[in-house]
């Protein structure tokens, strides 16, 4: 999945190019090249697809090799279900017996031979099971910015590693309310990942998203066709906008979790990519070659190429030169920036 915004990035991440089309970490590829790379081993490329806002196509086939037909155009946003729901009607369509993992293509995940090793336990499962399966994060801290995933760890299934029934789903939960999820040792974190036969999602869609799949099931032989397009937006235009979360994994009574401990991240804040990245002796991160600092620590600073800064004094900041918008905010103020977007106006979304 790689049609969001990715707003929480801002400025480095505009509607025009998204987080997931950038190098946040450093690392030479984008986080999206990363995701991709990732599945080496698991999927083939030509398995591979990716489901996008329209807008973004190009930006795709100048970034990934996989066929143009797997480049998935969404003609609209209308969050996670019918963007799952699409994918799933044209892997049917290519193969009914098949197996499916949904990825986001803008997280964290680190320790990718232990993630590699979970997924494959868990084809395993979905492949003989009529099952909806999601990777679960073993929780450090009582994190609000997360939900939450509660297992019956007094029953896990026989024959598989860490693998439960799920209770409840939780979204995003108060201070309060985390801690007490992170005392009980039953509570995950919802990574967004997840694993099932194309036909368990499929029929899952059918119960609990009834409308949504007889749209789609009334355009499913045009999925594959030259009037895909017309097809998809009449879709599209016809799709209620809802989280496969809230539409099918908090109704259904076939939902299992796997539970993780590799390092990983969403990837949601500023701040979250300060904790996953190298930091040098004062606690910065950032292209730090072109800052000359003089008391700077715990900061996040990120320049354009090029383009040398002197910071005397700052400590926990955030500061993003992206060329056309210049932000510099307390590190603990960092929710505010959806705010301080909504006053400067669309211009610089």
């Amino acid at each position: 999945m790689a049609g969001g915004a990715g707003t929480r990035f801002w400025p480095l991440s505009r509607d025009v190019k998204p987080k997931q089309f950038l190098d946040i970490l450093n690392t030479g590829k984008t986080l999206l090249q990363d995701t991709i790379n990732r599945f080496e081993g698991l999927c083939p490329r030509a398995n591979i697809m990716i489901v996008t806002n329209e807008s973004y196509r190009d930006l795709i086939q100048e970034q990934v090799d996989i066929p143009g037909e797997n480049i998935l155009s969404e003609p609209m946003r209308r969050n996670t279900a019918p963007c799952i729901a699409y994918a799933a009607f044209k892997i049917l369509n290519r193969d009914p017996e098949a197996v499916m993992l949904v990825s986001p293509s803008d997280h964290l995940i680190k320790q990718e031979k232990e993630f590699k090793q979970i997924i494959e336990e868990g084809f395993n499962f979905v492949e003989n099971n009529d099952v909806l399966l999601t990777l679960g994060m073993k929780p450090d801290r009582p994190e609000t910015g997360y939900g939450y995933i509660q297992a019956n760890t007094k029953k896990p299934v026989e024959g598989y590693r860490n693998l439960m029934k799920v209770k409840t789903f939780t979204e995003k939960p108060n201070r309060e309310l985390a801690e007490v999820f992170l005392k009980s040792g039953d509570f995950y974190w919802n990574s967004g990942i997840f694993l099932w036969k194309v036909k368990s999602i499929l029929s899952s869609f059918e119960v609990h998203l009834h409308d949504m799949f007889s749209t789609f099931e009334i355009h499913k032989s045009k999925l594959d066709k030259e009037d895909e397009e017309s097809a998809i937006t009449r879709i599209y235009s016809e799709c209620l906008s809802i989280s496969i979360d809230y539409g099918i994994m908090e109704k259904a009574d076939n939902v299992y979790v796997k539970c993780s401990n590799f390092e990983w991240s969403d990837l949601g804040t500023w701040s979250s990519l300060r904790e996953h990245n190298n930091k040098d002796r004062d606690g910065n991160i950032g292209n730090l070659d072109s800052v000359f600092s003089y008391g700077v620590r715990d900061s996040i600073i990120k320049l354009p190429k090029g383009k040398i800064a002197v910071i005397q004094g700052l400590k926990n900041y955030i500061v993003i030169d992206a060329g056309d918008v210049l932000l510099i905010v307390q590190r603990d103020e960092e929710q505010n920036i959806r705010k301080y977007i909504e006053d400067i106006g669309d211009k610089y979304l």
